[in-house]
């Protein structure tokens, strides 16, 4: 009877030291984990975004490139 009880408790110690000392601080750390993933994340969407505005904004107009003439002669020396 006595040896129930003390395997009971015995029991029930390992359990709680298994479920607070490993189980709790495995989520704790996988929960903090993907919360900071997931702000990197929107901090790199945010910078992609910041980054594709202002390239849209500071591209210059081209100016229409002339056409080639169709006269022109452009000197050609052979190199032995």
């Amino acid at each position: 009877m006595i040896w129930r009880i003390l395997l009971f408790i015995l029991l029930a110690y390992v359990l709680y030291k298994v479920i607070f000392e490993l189980v709790v601080p495995v989520y704790k750390t996988t929960r903090k984990i993907k919360k900071d993933f997931r702000e990197m994340q929107d901090r790199m969407n945010n910078f992609m975004k910041n980054q594709q505005a202002n390239s849209q904004q500071s591209t210059p107009q081209k100016p229409p490139q002339e056409k080639n003439k169709s006269g022109d002669y452009i000197d050609f020396e052979e190199i032995k």
